[in-house]
């Protein structure tokens, strides 16, 4: 028994001294930032722009790390040179997303007074809104985010003005992650110098800084900025809304643009089309013509130079040639079409992944998709669609309200609470015909009201009260009788109808 448990106890021992654990020693991975998010921005510019000749003129600027050995940074061997295009496909996403979704906005419902319906009305008619709001969607869709600026000028208008100010213009600080104040950038070129003017928007203030090379001047120094001057307000106020639909993963507190991670695919799609229209070049059917075969000028005896139009020949019936015959060849090499056609939609379907639907865009590469399979694709743009109605309805009452507020500032009347919804209309809905169908299917099942089929064969095309006739309508023609419920009296205990 003595040497069992010598032995058990060393068994211990060796797993105890097997289980120690040497903890892991903490290193840094440090990696090289190419671009800040003013760059990342005017990069997605660019994109947005779709024009090729910036495009090479930017990745040939900027040939660090991958992007060396992109397509739009890649240099072609003299004498192989190769066409370069760009199918546009970035700014057609971002113009059609702003489409979708501004072409089902509905007028704004103010829930408390008509007065700030009308003012409202007023703001957006004088400031044409409708334009500011399409342009700040596409850019903030493009480039991340934005910010609304609202200004007073009496000598310009009587009502506030609405400035949009793009990403890479405006800085947003934060306290506590809550909002704090935006900066807005101007630059302003003067003296054969460039100053920047910022605009400290706060709540309750506006203060103005002018810089030169980095350096705080006077605001005096330029005559754009010598009449600017701070203003202090109500400190519940604060005159700069701020838009963004997504969340940035790269920069801490600014919006995320939809050609995040894309740019990439972008890339490879515009090679694979400029690789294929290569081909197609390249592939042109070439005729090799004996001389003898050529027509002669019949004055001097010279070879007539084909007509690029019908390119007619006559062909000589004699021939130098040592076998006896002479013929006109024509080669053409083949064109592998279906291999670029499968890059073409595999590369599309990258660049369009998790953004909208080839549906959407008018692009069909499945020729036998029925209704219902491309309602299904639509999917992926509705995703889309809501993001950025989350992100309307969240800031446009803001913008609602301190436009309205910034009015009452400049006629020195009491500041308001302004309660507003944005609605927003149905998007890739059902035919009417198949809702019919659906909705009677259900019914004639049991397992359908009336109620409850009025309520989504209609939804908000139609008001309540319309819906209470509608419902009273069908009950009198299917013979359902609407009887009062009977009542009891309980002070005499018995049973009154």
């Amino acid at each position: 028994m003595g040497v069992i448990q010598k032995m058990s106890e060393s068994i211990k021992r060796g797993i105890r001294s097997w289980l120690n654990v040497t903890p892991a020693q903490p290193y840094a991975i440090q990696i090289q930032e190419v671009m800040d998010f003013e760059l990342t921005a005017i990069r997605n510019r660019i994109w947005y722009r779709g024009d090729s000749n910036e495009l090479e003129q930017m990745y040939m600027q900027n040939p660090e790390w991958a992007d060396k050995y992109k397509f739009w940074a890649s240099r072609c061997t003299p004498g192989l040179e190769m066409r370069k295009i760009h199918t546009g496909l970035p700014g057609l996403i971002v113009r059609v997303l702003a489409s979708v979704v501004l072409s089902d906005m509905n007028d704004f419902e103010f829930n408390d007074k008509e007065a700030h319906k009308k003012l409202w009305e007023e703001i957006a008619k004088d400031n044409k809104f409708h334009k500011k709001i399409e342009k700040a969607v596409k850019e903030a869709l493009y480039i991340g985010d934005g910010a609304f600026k609202i200004s007073i000028d009496t000598e310009v208008s009587a009502y506030p003005i609405l400035e949009w100010c793009p990403g890479e213009r405006i800085e947003i600080v934060k306290k506590h992650e809550r909002l704090h104040e935006v900066i807005f950038k101007t630059a302003y070129k003067a003296n054969g110098k460039q100053y920047v003017l910022n605009e400290r928007y706060g709540y309750g203030y506006i203060t103005n800084e002018l810089y030169l090379e980095g350096e705080k001047v006077d605001l005096k120094s330029i005559e754009a900025t010598m009449e600017l001057e701070d203003c202090t307000f109500d400190k519940s106020v604060i005159l700069a809304v701020p838009f963004q639909i997504y969340e940035s993963a790269k920069y801490e507190g600014r919006g995320g643009s939809v050609f995040d991670g894309k740019l990439d695919a972008f890339d490879a799609f515009d090679e694979s089309w400029s690789q294929w229209m290569d081909a197609i070049r390249k592939g042109r059917a070439k005729e090799y013509i004996p001389e003898n075969l050529i027509p002669k000028d019949p004055k001097n005896g010279d070879l007539l130079k084909p007509n690029p139009f019908d390119n007619a020949f006559i062909k000589a019936k004699s021939t130098f040639s040592e076998n006896g015959e002479s013929s006109i060849d024509v080669k053409q090499p083949a064109i592998p079409h279906d291999s670029y056609m499968a890059t073409y939609c595999t590369a599309l379907d990258l660049c369009l992944q998790g953004i909208i639907s080839p549906s959407t865009l008018g692009i069909d590469v499945k020729k036998l998709d029925n209704a219902e399979a491309q309602r299904e694709k639509e999917k992926t743009t509705l995703y889309t669609r809501n993001a950025i109605i989350e992100a309307l309805q969240e800031s446009l009452p803001e913008l609602v309200q301190a436009s309205i507020n910034a009015y009452n500032l400049t006629n020195k009347s009491a500041l308001e609470e302004v309660n507003v919804t944005i609605p927003f209309g149905e998007y890739a809905n059902p035919s009417f015909e198949s809702q019919v169908e659906t909705v009677a299917k259900g019914k004639q099942g049991g397992i359908m009201s009336i109620e409850a089929s009025v309520e989504e064969l209609y939804g908000d095309s139609k008001d309540d009260e319309w819906k209470k006739e509608e419902i009273a309508r069908l009950k009198a023609e299917q013979g359902i009788a609407e009887v009062a419920e009977p009542g009891v009296n309980m002070t005499a205990g018995s049973f009154n109808v």
